[in-house]
């Protein structure tokens, strides 16, 4: 068992030399609202007496004897050889705290806060958020957006984490450079080169913690309050809160089988000043941007002097037919901001995402990670630096690419076996999710409340939505699911119809 050397830190206890009241009745006092308002969880283990003393500047008699009061009313418990520690008898039986807003005396139970203050970005982002909006913790039937961790080559990982952590402790324990590891930057942008068709420079390369915060760093140095930007209709929810947060006006942009309508968005906006896409599979319909479509895109974002952002979260995963080309691989006015991330291609834990820039915003977008300071670990960097380099990504990607298209295979399978006749599976090439399409008459919301009375994950169409659509559906994931629990999920998704039938 390890054993924690000095205990809490309480260096910052309120001592008042000054005051009349004497230091030791000062020290009892401080300690007991710490404890009594969970500051310090039951059974933590409190510093020694000597330890404490040297701390707070105090005589160990003063601490000897607040500690002695302390253990008197039962709320912390010495043992011999082990310290002090926080009663565990308090364990669940701490008073609610009252604090009223009005005076007056207390009344029993917590008071409910006043609503804060918001920016207006943060209470935009607030409005754009979603009960649903959550990320997945666990596999489940039909949890979407989670890769099959099991597959996921961890004796390799560990040999390299294991190789970094026997380094030079500057090297893995200090600030990396804000951009991101050289190293790292380096191995990305020749992994885009040969596996994206995207000719690039490691200095283009920024390496972020995770998608989310690239799209936050992109709606705050791009994007003033109100500008307009195109946003796929129905859309990923991260990048929409991201995008919202930034005070940006989001037009809804409907979504086609050749993705993004940019028709649409110009009769809407012709002035926008960004484009959010996912033309790779789209997030969630699942369509490819045509090319035509990606051609007409490029051509109106340089009419409107705009950027466009290209979301590439799962581009590595085709099954289907060899991919079209990236947005910015045929972008030749510098007006594409790629981004990627690792969440999917290895886990999300890592919380590791780049963004692939055009030479206009290296300059100004360095100067604003500069400002922010590095995000992610410095070994972390090192290690899928060398997971890249080494082989071990492409592997990996191979390996998976082969996994999920025989795991979407058993999913349409069993889907057209059971549910052929009531549920119609959108085409797809790529990824880990796919879409079912309700037919008329039949209520998303009354369906996904059904499947998840059963255990059932599934994402209504109308949670990815900033405008109603027209169709509805269900966004189910079929990544991190393994084949059994796919047929069981099916089975478990024909009942919620049944209940939903049931009902009328």
């Amino acid at each position: 068992m390890v054993r924690r050397a000095g205990g809490a830190l309480l260096a910052a206890l309120p001592v008042d030399r000054q005051g009349g009241q004497a230091l030791g009745a000062q020290l009892y006092v401080a300690l007991r609202d710490l404890i009594l308002s969970g500051g310090l969880a039951p059974g933590a283990r409190l510093p020694s007496s000597r330890t404490l003393a040297q701390d707070l500047g105090v005589s160990r008699t003063t601490v000897v004897g607040a500690y002695e009061r302390l253990v008197s009313e039962g709320l912390i418990e010495a043992r011999v050889g082990a310290g002090s520690h926080v009663a565990q008898v308090l364990q669940g039986d701490l008073p609610p705290t009252a604090r009223p807003s009005t005076p007056g005396p207390a009344t029993p139970g917590p008071a409910v806060p006043p609503a804060p203050r918001l920016s207006r970005a943060a209470a935009a982002a607030l409005k754009a958020a979603t009960a649903r909006d959550r990320l997945p913790g666990a596999p489940g039937a039909f949890v979407s957006g989670l890769p099959e961790l099991d597959a996921f080559p961890m004796a390799q990982w560990a040999r390299l984490s294991a190789r970094h952590w026997r380094s030079q402790r500057s090297a893995v324990m200090g600030y990396g450079p804000p951009g991101g590891d050289p190293a790292l930057r380096a191995a990305i942008a020749g992994h885009l080169r040969l596996n994206r068709g995207i000719t690039c420079r490691a200095e283009q390369v920024f390496v972020t913690a995770g998608a989310q915060q690239a799209f936050r760093l992109i709606g705050s140095t791009i994007l003033n309050p109100g500008d307009a930007v195109w946003f796929e209709n129905p859309g990923a929810l991260g990048a929409r809160n991201a995008l919202a947060a930034s005070g940006a006006r989001l037009v809804p942009v409907p979504v086609d089988a050749d993705g993004l309508v940019v028709e649409a968005g110009l009769r809407q906006a012709p002035g926008f000043r960004l484009a959010f896409v996912t033309p790779s599979h789209q997030q969630p319909l699942g369509s490819v941007l045509s090319l035509e479509r990606r051609l007409a895109l490029l051509a109106a974002a340089r009419a409107a002097d705009a950027w466009v952002v290209e979301d590439d979260y799962d581009g590595e995963f085709f099954f289907g037919r060899q991919p079209l080309p990236t947005l910015q691989g045929i972008d030749r006015g510098g007006r594409v901001i790629y981004v990627g991330t690792f969440s999917k291609s290895l886990f999300p834990a890592l919380r590791l995402g780049f963004m692939l820039l055009p030479e206009a915003l290296v300059e100004p977008f360095s100067a604003v990670l500069a400002a922010a300071g590095p995000g992610v670990p410095a070994v972390t960097q090192a290690v899928v630096a060398d997971f890249i380099t080494e082989g071990h990504f492409a592997t990996h990607i191979r390996r998976m690419r082969k996994l999920y298209a025989e795991r979407h295979m058993v999913l349409r399978t069993e889907m057209e076996a059971a549910l052929g006749d009531r549920l119609t599976l959108m085409p797809c090439a790529s990824g880990l999710h796919t879409v079912a399409l309700l037919p008329a008459g039949l209520d998303e919301g009354a369906v996904a409340a059904a499947a998840a009375a059963r255990g059932l994950h599934t994402g209504p169409l109308a949670q990815y939505a900033i405008a109603p659509l027209d169709q509805q559906g269900l966004v189910l994931g079929f990544g991190c699911l393994r084949p059994s629990l796919i047929r069981r999920g099916v089975s478990g998704l024909a009942a919620a119809l049944g209940d939903v039938a049931a009902r009328g």
